[in-house]
């Protein structure tokens, strides 16, 4: 199916976490499709030393594209959504000075993926990552020392378009030489009465049965001094 233009309203709660004070604002959202589509190379890192708050400004999620093109060798890159990893399962963070509760950014390219990436999602690697070690990669360097990324969570997506389906062929509306309507034919009447009875007299039946039943048992089977 293909993405039209359309206006999104979201309410946005929000809360102070020293105070508790809760805000809520009206949030409204224009969707529009990418030019170019869904870019077909795709990768999630998982930011261990960031709350979802802090890459949501544009400044912040340039200089994480940055550090990513230096991994991915990469120009076109862009960021495609940002997730809380509260929100995949992850534990709320002790209330200690420089924890934080990470969050997942997923990237996108129409470039592929570069050795360095291939290498970290391996399946190597997540041997070794089953292991407690880390993967094989030899990338880490460039994202520090403003960003955590835990290699082990990398996720790597190739997205091929889908096909679209041709829509429906509209006719001119007229009925062409011989397509003349034909209704169905009658149906022939059918006799319900028998139907009715049963459904009427089984019951009465059953129910004239319990009544002698019950009749019979508090009449000719009492007992009594």
């Amino acid at each position: 199916w293909h993405l039209r233009e359309c206006l999104l309203g979201l309410q946005v709660l929000a809360y102070n976490r020293h105070t508790y004070e809760t805000v809520a604002q009206l949030l409204i959202v224009t969707v529009v499709p990418a030019p170019g589509g869904e870019p077909p190379y795709q990768g999630e890192f998982l930011v261990g030393n960031r709350n979802v708050e802090e890459l949501l400004p544009v400044a912040a999620q340039e200089t994480f594209l940055g550090a990513t093109a230096g991994v991915w060798e990469q120009d076109d890159l862009h960021v495609i959504n940002i997730t809380s990893a509260l929100d995949r399962g992850g534990r709320v963070p002790l209330p200690i000075e420089g924890r934080k509760e990470g969050v997942y950014v997923k990237v996108g390219s129409r470039g592929g993926f570069s050795p360095c990436l291939a290498s970290a999602a391996s399946p190597q690697s997540r041997f070794r990552c089953s292991l407690g070690q880390q993967p094989l990669a030899s990338c880490y360097d460039t994202f520090a020392p403003h960003f955590t990324i835990r290699w082990c969570n990398l996720t790597l997506l190739q997205v091929w378009p889908s096909p679209t389906s041709p829509g429906p062929v509209w006719g001119s509306g007229v009925l062409e030489e011989g397509g003349d309507f034909q209704p169905p034919t009658e149906v022939p009447p059918r006799d319900l009465l028998p139907g009715y009875l049963v459904t009427l007299l089984v019951p009465l039946a059953v129910a004239a049965l319990l009544c002698l039943l019950l009749g019979h048992l508090m009449c000719c089977r009492r007992e009594g001094v």
